[in-house]
This record gives structure tokens, C-alpha cells and sequence, in this order.
């Protein structure tokens, strides 16, 4: 099973208001890479094409969500931190144990955070409880995508 290396990032652009002043505005986007430095990489490039002005990343940091749950409705467009116990059995103590994990759930609003949430949770063998939901302020999430060999690429080895 590949674990993916969340990283949040706070960038900072100049947005264009209504009455065409602009503003810079700092706002928090998700990518999943190696280490620092490919994150800077990576949510630089993913957000550039969007910027008209000046882009400056303001923080990086390391965040642990062991599973995510994405969505295409296009009125998803909220992202829910869930914390979830996985709810075991002690066989030795028979008590029960409780051990925490948090995910991320895209939806358009709390109640649609949770069935997708349950949705995605549907082949658990696990039994398991929602402990908090609550919305983030994230803006996008950019997971890690293999780049797919053009045919004109040769094979490295024949």
C-alpha cells in the first residue's frame, strides 16, 4: 500500500475584487510529495497558470491524512477533515480499543460530508465511529499523478 506524504501549503496571490483593485489573499491548498522541497516544487506549478501576479508560498507543512475520499459532483466543493476511530477488540483484555485517523471527505455541506464519508467507508472490515467532522478551509487538493510515457519515448532498455 502506498501512503501518500500530505503537505499543506500556504500560498499567497493577488486576486483581482470587483472593482478591480487587488488584494493578496493567503490560502491553503493540499499536495502530496516526497519532502519539502517537491512540495514547494509541485504547488508552484499547479498554481501558477491561475495566478496574474505575484505567487509567494508563505508556509509548508507535513499533514497526516491516511485516506481520502474525493469527489466529481461539481457541487462539492468543500473539503471536511474527518477524525474517525477504528473501533477494535483487546482479545486478551476483551476491552475495546479506540485508535484515531483522520481523512478528508469532499462534499458541498455537512450532511453530504458524512454520507460520503460512510460511502467510502461502506468495504471497511473494520467497525468504526465519526468522532469530528469539521470544514476546512482548503482551496484544492493536488495528489500525486504519474506522468504517463508518450509513445515517442524510447524504452530505456530493449
Amino acid at each position: 500500500m502506498i501512503m501518500n506524504n500530505w503537505f499543506e501549503c500556504k500560498v499567497a496571490t493577488e486576486k483581482t475584487l470587483e472593482g478591480g483593485a487587488t488584494k493578496v489573499v493567503t490560502e491553503p491548498y493540499l499536495v502530496d510529495a516526497l519532502n519539502f522541497t517537491e512540495a514547494e516544487a509541485r504547488i508552484i506549478k499547479e498554481i501558477t497558470p491561475y495566478c496574474n501576479g505575484k505567487l509567494d508560498v508563505k508556509d509548508i507543512r507535513r499533514v497526516r491524512y491516511s485516506e481520502m475520499f474525493p469527489s466529481d459532483a461539481e457541487s462539492a466543493d468543500k473539503w471536511y477533515k474527518v477524525k474517525c476511530m477504528f473501533i477494535t477488540l483487546d482479545e486478551k483484555t476483551e476491552t475495546e480499543k479506540k485508535t484515531a485517523s483522520l481523512m478528508l471527505v469532499q462534499a458541498s455541506d455537512l450532511h453530504d460530508a458524512v454520507k460520503r464519508f460512510d460511502e467510502g467507508m461502506k468495504g471497511s472490515m473494520v467497525d468504526y465511529e465519526i468522532h469530528t467532522i469539521q470544514e476546512t478551509k482548503i482551496m484544492d487538493v493536488f495528489p500525486f499523478e504519474a506522468e504517463s510515457r508518450k509513445p515517442a519515448d524510447k524504452p530505456e532498455f530493449e
